[in-house]
């Protein structure tokens, strides 16, 4: 023993893992980042507003999302998680599905606005996955927003109905949920620190 707290059989995985990351990072369609970051760049030029939308891990991205793009790229931001309690209500009196679009219409998102999606399917209706965020992007197209995203697998209706989404290639059917949330955050830090959408400095960068 090491001491180092480290299994011999834990290294393969640890390898294979990384190694995967490596080359997902190669194959991401760095054209379509562009897009979005100009989509991003645009939204705050006409003074729109961004709201992130995603379930689970999603839901995460999107509160953090929320917070750096307001401070970082000074554009205005919400997502309907960050109130529990109108979430929670708006889920026991009409469902689910409903719950995000529903949260849309009061904000009244409208054609100066941006809807951005995190999701590892990116939603699909037919087989009853993530039907509250295809909900939501349905609206958008209504209304006439913007609707940008980062998914995995073959991102679902995000991609089909968004007008710029990143797509997390799928390697490993295995590690596709762990891997397009972990670079959905790599994804949106990039967006976020991207030369045309970031306007303060970050406190790190700028200790010496």
């Amino acid at each position: 023993m090491t001491g180092s707290g480290t299994s011999p059989e834990a290294v393969p995985y640890a390898r294979s893992f990384l190694d995967e990351v490596a080359e997902i990072a190669r194959q991401i369609d760095v054209t379509e980042v562009e897009r979005v970051a100009s989509a991003i760049a645009d939204l705050r030029t006409r003074g729109g507003r961004l709201f992130f939308v995603g379930s689970g891990g999603g839901a995460g991205h999107a509160s953090h999302a929320v917070n750096d793009f307001r401070k970082i790229a000074g554009i205005e931001a919400y997502t309907p998680t960050d109130n529990v309690s109108e979430l929670t209500a708006r889920i026991n009196d009409h469902g689910w599905e409903t719950s995000y679009a529903e949260w849309l219409k009061v904000s009244r998102i409208g054609a100066d606005d941006m809807l951005f999606v995190f999701s590892v399917g990116g939603g699909d209706e037919r087989l009853g996955i993530s039907v509250n965020l295809v909900r939501c992007i349905q609206h958008a197209k209504v209304v006439g927003a913007t609707v940008c995203g980062i998914v995995g697998r073959d991102g679902g209706y995000t991609a089909r109905a968004g007008d710029a989404v990143i797509i997390v290639p799928l390697l490993d059917a295995g590690t596709v949920t762990a891997q397009t949330e972990g670079f959905q955050a790599v994804l949106w830090h990039l967006l976020v620190s991207h030369p045309a959408v970031q306007q303060a400095p970050m406190k790190w960068e700028s200790v010496t």
